[in-house]
């Protein structure tokens, strides 16, 4: 095994590594990444080039029926499958296609009614014949994303991405830093104006993202809800004594106080009963302590949005109703099923 001189560094140690030529040099990456970010982002203005071929190529396959085939080789292809896998999880359909295995059946995935969007820094790509050559045939709309117009990726393109020249951030010039990263934040805004045009919403992003936090935070608060006789319910007659049984036995904390119609005109939650405690309990009625204007929810309210409701304020709320839209209690959410589903 090789060993690596630190040169008196020692992990943990107060070693001023600020004085690092590491830091330096992961410094000057940055500020050349962040330099091509910011000459992409003068090339999309109206009057330049990209960004009128930006707005075409958002029409192009905002107006189309089928996928959209995403394919590159090398650190494009990584790119690419990036790319692919935002555009299809914010609502538009696309799958990756390697240009290698084009030329051996996978052209059979390609349909019809598809775009195809190639990613070549050079634009002269060998790999990518197959999948131009099968567009052409099909007269399939191709977005070429290149830095050089005038390479033959451009000049099969139906729409050309020009990306502006940048310098890469390795010191060689050679490995692809500064090109990957604006080609990556290309496929970004691709997607979100994509997203935007088709008025993808939270809900929809959420359908896309049932797993994990994320998909927990997206989840419609009538999917985390409990329903039927676990509802904590009174009326507004009901004696204090009758109350605190209720609370106890449904163990949310609260108790929602309904009219005789149903609707949720009050809550008593433990705060409000305790300054009460010292009345008769037998002949104190719920209408006497109850808040009568409530914080509730509905149930297409996402979680993230329930959860912020309930820990915003200055004393969290533990338990919340939902209602429906006539404001009938059509659930309960308490902050600890919020807690288990992973959100914080």
């Amino acid at each position: 095994m090789t060993e690596f001189p630190l040169s008196g560094f020692e992990p943990g140690s107060p070693a001023d590594l600020a004085s690092l030529p590491t830091l330096t040099s992961a410094q000057s990456t940055l500020a050349a990444e962040i330099a091509g970010l910011s000459a992409l982002q003068g090339a999309l203005a109206p009057s330049e080039a990209l960004g009128a071929a930006f707005a075409e190529a958002v029409a192009c396959i905002a107006c189309g029926r089928g996928h959209v085939v995403v394919s590159g080789i090398g650190k494009s292809g990584h790119i690419g499958r990036k790319i692919q896998a935002t555009l299809a999880s914010t609502g538009t359909p696309a799958f990756f296609v390697h240009p290698a295995e084009a030329a051996h059946g996978d052209l059979g995935m390609i349909d019809t009614n598809d775009v195809i969007l190639l990613i070549s820094q050079s634009g002269e790509t060998s790999e990518l014949a197959a999948l131009l050559e099968h567009a052409a045939r099909h007269a399939l709309p191709v977005i070429g994303m290149t830095a050089s117009t005038g390479s033959t990726l451009a000049k099969a393109s139906t729409i050309v991405l020009p990306l502006p020249r940048a310098p890469e951030a390795c010191p060689m010039g050679l490995a692809p830093t500064t090109s990957t990263i604006m080609q990556l934040a290309l496929g970004d805004a691709l997607a979100i104006a994509l997203l935007e045009r088709r008025g993808f919403t939270a809900n929809d992003f959420g359908a896309f993202h049932p797993g994990g936090k994320l998909g927990a935070l997206l989840r419609p608060v009538a999917k985390l809800m409990h329903t039927g006789d676990s509802l904590p319910l009174g009326t507004p007659d009901m004696t204090l004594s009758s109350v605190i049984i209720e609370m106890t036995r449904k163990a949310f904390g609260c108790i929602g106080i309904l009219d005789e119609g149903g609707i949720l005109i009050g809550l008593i939650s433990d705060g409000d009963l305790r300054p009460a405690l010292d009345r008769d309990l037998t002949t104190t009625c719920a209408r006497e302590i109850m808040n009568h204007a409530p914080i509730t929810t509905r149930g297409d309210m996402l979680a993230q949005e329930v959860i912020h409701l309930m820990t915003a304020r200055r004393k969290a709320i533990n338990s919340l109703f939902v209602l429906d839209d006539e404001g009938r209690p059509a659930g309960i959410i308490h902050l600890h099923d919020l807690l288990r589903t992973g959100i914080a």
